[in-house]
């Protein structure tokens, strides 16, 4: 069995194929690399393959799963919790199966939230290049003290619970926002309605998945309802951000600061080298010139924890299509 690997960069073979070794997963499978995103134009890079193993910005939508299972292919696998970017129905009806992995070291994420938010309240990027240029003047690089300070964390499963606990440790007060709270947030922190969370925290860091109810979850109105000066931090789905209402908060000084790991038109930007291209996208370009702003590209997950993890639960979940089991990670429309 063939398994057609997209938008497969150096990191996801050397974990593949480890994973691979070590589980004895990969008997009888071959696991072919594509560097290229999955989208109508590369899907005929995976005929005659049964399945196919795809992460973020790969497109599955109803062509691209139509042309796959013409190819033969009858497996999706996704090397990520989120599955926004399939066609659930579609593949259900065409009677492909599709798995993700739904968590994955939830750790990690929560981790880089932090050190995205000490980042940017610490100015630690900017004290970075000034010593290196012999700089040694404090102005510009006054910060405050977490302790003490309000976090409100939107979406409290495994990774939001995970950085509900971190900021806890460092002495903040933790408020939490979700459809269906936790009982082991209750622990750490607060569960409150999202109109009192915004209005209340001094950050307030997305865990939450992409749903049409999540669509723009922050926007103008949102936005509006925050506390004035607050910081908002991404590390979920870029989607959950209505990035032009931000440019509008940060403007009018309502948003005090933002790091963001995910951006909702990322898939033209991030793991790839566009540093000798010009960016077409306005809007990014437009955040890159504010100095509260702090972009990562869609590294949070990228420890080796999680990528080991990842590995591991996707080919358990081709040994589970494989072996015609019933698999805990499939995703279905109903």
């Amino acid at each position: 069995m063939q398994i057609a690997v997209f938008s497969a960069r150096p990191y996801d073979r050397r974990f593949l194929d480890e994973a691979s070794a070590q589980q004895g997963a990969g008997q009888g499978h071959e696991l072919v690399y594509f560097e290229a995103a999955l989208d109508l134009h590369t899907a005929p890079l995976a005929q005659g393959c049964a399945a196919v193993c795809v992460f973020v910005n790969d497109r599955l939508d109803a062509p691209v799963l139509q042309a796959l299972h013409a190819g033969g292919v009858r497996a999706v696998l996704l090397r990520c919790a989120g599955f926004n970017n399939v066609d659930v129905a579609e593949a259900q009806r065409l009677g492909l199966f599709v798995a993700r992995v739904p968590a994955y070291s939830p750790e990690a994420v929560a981790e880089h939230a932090l050190a995205l938010v000490m980042t940017l309240n610490r100015h630690t990027h900017r004290a970075y290049n000034r010593v290196r240029e012999g700089n040694f003047m404090l102005d510009g690089l006054l910060g405050r003290t977490l302790h003490g300070r309000t976090v409100g964390i939107v979406g409290t499963g495994k990774i939001g619970l995970a950085t509900a606990r971190i900021f806890r440790g460092m002495g903040c007060t933790v408020l939490g926002h979700d459809p269906y709270p936790s009982a082991a947030f209750a622990e750490v922190g607060d569960s409150v309605a999202l109109d009192e969370l915004l209005a209340r925290a001094d950050i307030v860091s997305l865990h939450c998945p992409l749903t049409p109810d999540t669509h723009h979850l922050i926007n103008d109105a949102s936005l509006a309802r925050m506390k004035p000066g607050a910081m908002l931090v991404n590390t979920s789905r870029g989607a959950l951000v209505d990035t032009h209402a931000v440019i509008r908060a940060l403007k009018s000084r309502r948003l005090g600061q933002l790091a963001i790991d995910v951006y909702e038109q990322e898939s033209a930007l991030f793991f790839q080298d566009l540093s000798g291209e010009i960016i077409d996208d306005e809007a990014f370009q437009r955040l890159m010139t504010f100095p509260n702003v702090l972009v990562t590209g869609h590294q949070g997950f990228f420890t080796v924890e999680a990528l080991q993890e990842i590995s591991a639960i996707t080919l358990g979940n081709l040994a589970d299509f494989a072996a015609g089991r019933d698999c805990a990670n499939q995703v279905r429309a109903d």
